[in-house]
Order: structure tokens, then sequence, then C-alpha cells
């Protein structure tokens, strides 16, 4: 897999995330889990989510999503950019571009009270596309611009724009942009909120 410091211009080992980092610590003593239980539950070590609390790493979009539905929040919250409750429009102005390990997404719907979350992703040829994904709930995905590969289970399908998919997120599933122009996608996946849900990641699967 490429070095995300090649595409995004950056080295996440070193790049501290001040906004990310305090949150992360935060929210995990508010919801009264040790280290080691909340990493458990994320499918990361005590270490590595200790990098993360401390800006000593960056999460990627998926470590987001994952520890979001372990503290029962959204990827908003813990970026510190939760928009004004139920608010039913989100202006293109607002929807800054946040960059996680190599992708890069806007805040497409507000979050807040919902039971699912819709993102506008960029994918950058090379990124994160050898990351297995596999967590509790469901994902709709619609390409807006390029090709994307999406690996489900033993099965590969590439999306033109146009296409879109829906399946289970218990299927291990990758996404990947399928030429050197990347992608561009919407993507919604449900919220679990219930701390008790866990973001299942095989061995390796955060490797550089």
């Amino acid at each position: 897999m490429d070095n995300p410091a090649a595409i995004g211009g950056h080295d996440p080992e070193t790049e501290a995330l001040p906004d990310v980092a305090p949150q992360l610590r935060e929210l995990r003593r508010g919801r009264g889990l040790t280290l080691e239980a909340a990493a458990a539950r994320a499918g990361l070590s005590p270490a590595h989510l200790s990098r993360l609390e401390t800006g000593r790493r960056q999460p990627s979009l998926p470590m987001l999503l994952g520890l979001a539905r372990v503290y029962g929040t959204t990827v908003s919250e813990l970026l510190g950019e939760e928009p004004p409750e139920r608010d039913p429009v989100i202006r293109a102005a607002r929807a800054e571009p946040v960059e996680a390990d190599g992708w890069i997404y806007r805040q497409a719907g507000s979050s807040s009270g919902r039971a699912m979350q819709p993102l506008r992703v960029t994918v950058p040829y090379g990124a994160q596309g050898d990351l297995v994904r596999v967590h509790p709930g469901e994902e709709w995905i619609h390409v807006l611009r390029g090709r994307l590969r999406l690996g489900l289970g033993d099965a590969v399908h590439v999306l033109e724009p146009g296409d879109s998919a829906h399946f289970d997120s218990m299927t291990p599933h990758r996404l990947a942009a399928a030429g050197q122009d990347g992608a561009e996608l919407l993507f919604v996946h449900t919220l679990l909120t219930s701390p008790t849900n866990e973001l299942c990641l095989p061995g390796g699967a955060h490797r550089r």
C-alpha cells in the first residue's frame, strides 16, 4: 500500500491532531472505559489507541468510525465539528474537508440524534486499498466521479460513476480507487450508538 505521507503530503506518524486527540481521551474517560477496554472494542492495541489520544499518530477514517461507534457518538463530534443539532441543511461552505489517512471527506448531513451518518468522500489512488473493514451495521455508497473497486467477501466489483452498492458491513469489505485519478463518492453508514458495539478489523488491517 502506498505511504499516506506521499499521498497527503505529510507524515501521519508525527503530525499531531490537537482537536482529535483530546476528544478521544475525553470521550473514553466519559464513557468509563479503560484504555485496554476501549482499544479491544475498537479492534486496536492499547498502545495504538494511546498514540491516537496523545496525538502521536493520526487516525484513519475507519478508525474514527470505529471509535465513534464504541463511544456512541459521531466522527463530527470526535473532530469537534458538530453542527447545530438536527440542522436539516448542510451548506457547502460549512462542509470543510477533513483528511484522514489519505482519504478526504466532507460532512453531507447532520448526524446528531440520527440513525445514520452521510459523508462525501474523496478516495485518492493507492490510499487504504488493503484495509479490510468489518463492523456491525449497513453501508451505502454511490460513485460520483472516477471508478471505485469494492471488495465484498471474495467478490470484487468495479463501480462506475452513477453506480451504487448497499451491503451488510459485517461482510469483510475493502474500498479503493480503481484509477489513477481517484474516486469521489457519497458514503452513508448506520450509527450504532451502544458502547458494546465493536469494530472488528482482522490482524494486519492497519499495516502501511
